[in-house]
């Protein structure tokens, strides 16, 4: 359920998405292709620079990719489009290539103002999920952060199973359908079957189709693929922002090449030293306190929310008579499952509150169609029912990248546990950890540790954060031993660009390395 561009995507969430799927297809931890690592010519190699196979990138114009993902052509940018081939396993690669010749392209969208001047290079975009688009994000933003798009060429980059790069696509769009909309909360052990079911159906499905390569695609041999990028783009140090899951992403490769680092801004922390369960709890509470907020709004907005003074006692009620008589339309029926997902998508950004309200009062009236259309925001899931391979993704990384996942006995407990201390979020996300406690591939997880070496880390944390909740902010800082913490006083899923105090904080870090003041915190306005 991590996901992180939210507030860039207009009603779109975003970045981070550790999955929550309501049958577990995704677990918390939300046309292209790239190389990796640095100095990796064998396992744990840290510190000399990447040699992707020619050198050097080779771009074509592509402002029509960046017209299909805003509905415009941006004006004062050129868009370019290029691949890097990376070994398709950095763990046998030597000097940096392929030595079985297997390799797979990472695909990068270059976005460079026309207004550019004193260029310092290059700034590698990441939004999150995992499984969600660094080549779309980075189109969102190069036109939200002008002072940055004036000194760096933004690049993104879809990550190794990610939409135009590897692409894993092993979900069949019935089998999500029927994830999304199954029972939350599937409290009979019946209908815990059938979850268990739906899970299974899906994770096969990829087994069957990726064998033994579905361990190809963990978050390390991600990270190496970013410094094959890095070497690739021509700059001898890498400027790196990264969300929600991406700052997971960056903590590896801060890691493995510590000083192949020129600066690094991790927005949306996630823990690398908590456990699956860990992880998971923490999303589950941070959602409830998210969603305690937005009740709290309500109380105190009658006209902006139409539910009522108590949005909790509204949606349950709601849930329930959603398991009992969903409201049919476009298609298919608003079940508690598409309402629960409807309501986790309004949370990651205070921005979508209001909808979420009219939405919900909508329901009330017989109209789904807001709900639907929250959900299948959250889902990527168009008109036609057809959904992109976010979750394909996510759920491909977030198993490969850790053999600690619960069995689906603990999970039944833990389910059980978390509807008592978390009533509306905590035994929904306790069953979305059956897609990995079922995972049939083999594991390979990243490392955890110091970054030794590494110039000071801008570690960003929101106080509402639902997905990745700030208490774990503090703690990547900690682990990686060179982050400064910069807090956001607001709500949603990541802070930058969102306000003045946070922009120039970040931007004073990134043009002129500046490392903003210990603590720094910025109000939520």
């Amino acid at each position: 359920m991590h996901r992180a561009w939210g507030r860039l995507r207009g009603t779109l969430v975003a970045v981070v998405v550790t999955a929550v799927a309501a049958a577990g297809c995704g677990a918390p931890r939300a046309d292209w292709r790239a190389p990796s690592g640095g100095a990796a010519s064998s396992p744990g190699a840290s510190g000399s620079p990447a040699e992707p196979a020619d050198g050097v990138v080779r771009w074509r114009n592509c402002a029509s990719e960046a017209k299909a993902v805003l509905g415009v052509t941006p004006r004062n940018f050129a868009f370019d489009c290029g691949t890097v081939p990376v070994p398709r396993d950095w763990n046998t690669a030597e000097n940096g290539k392929a030595v079985d010749g297997r390799t797979f392209d990472i695909a990068l969208i270059r976005a460079r103002s026309t207004r550019q001047t004193d260029r310092i290079g290059s700034l590698l975009i990441n939004p999150g999920g995992p499984g969600a688009s660094g080549v779309d994000y980075s189109v969102y933003l190069s036109t939200l952060a002008p002072d940055v798009a004036a000194r760096f060429d933004i690049i993104g980059f879809d990550p190794r199973g990610v939409e135009r790069s590897a692409t894993v696509d092993c979900f069949a769009d019935a089998d999500l359908d029927a994830s999304f909309g199954y029972e939350p909360d599937p409290a009979t052990l019946a209908a815990f079957s059938g979850a268990v079911d739906i899970s299974r159906r899906l994770v096969t499905a990829c087994a069957t189709k990726y064998g033994e390569d579905l361990r190809l695609y963990s978050t390390e041999q991600a990270a190496r693929d970013m410094d094959a990028i890095r070497a690739a783009v021509g700059d001898d140090k890498l400027s790196y922002l990264g969300y929600s899951y991406g700052t997971l992403l960056g903590a590896v490769y801060a890691q493995l090449y510590p000083r192949n680092i020129r600066a690094m801004v991790l927005d949306g922390a996630v823990d690398p030293t908590e456990s699956p369960i860990e992880a998971t709890e923490g999303q589950a509470r941070g959602f409830e306190r998210a969603f305690g907020n937005f009740a709290e709004w309500c109380r105190g907005n009658a006209s902006d929310c139409p539910i009522g003074p108590d949005a909790r006692a509204t949606v349950t009620a709601l849930l329930n008579s959603a398991r009992t008589g969903p409201v049919a339309g476009q298609g298919r029926s608003a079940t508690a499952g598409w309402v629960f997902t409807a309501i986790v998508s309004s949370l990651y950004s205070r921005e979508t509150w209001e909808k979420l309200a009219t939405s919900l009062d909508e329901l009330r009236q017989g109209k789904p169609d807001g709900i639907f259309q929250l959900a299948d925001a959250y889902a990527d899931r168009d008109a036609s029912g057809r959904y992109s391979n976010l979750f394909d993704a996510n759920a491909t990384i977030n198993c490969t990248d850790s053999d600690k996942y619960p069995a689906v006995e603990q999970i039944r407990t833990l389910q059980a546990q978390w509807r008592a201390k978390y009533p509306l979020f905590g035994a929904p996300l306790a069953v979305g950890l059956l897609g990995c406690a079922l995972w049939p591939g083999k594991h390979d997880p990243y490392p955890v540790g110091q970054a030794v070496g590494a110039p000071p880390i801008v570690v960003v944390g929101t106080t509402g954060d639902p997905a990745t909740p700030y208490e774990s902010t503090a703690k990547l800082a900690r682990m990686l031993g060179v982050g400064t913490v910069l807090t956001w006083e607001g709500e949603g899923h990541t802070a930058y660009p969102e306000t003045t105090c946070i922009r120039r904080a970040v931007n004073g870090y990134l043009i002129d390395l500046k490392v903003p003041a210990p603590n720094l915190t910025c109000p939520a306005s």
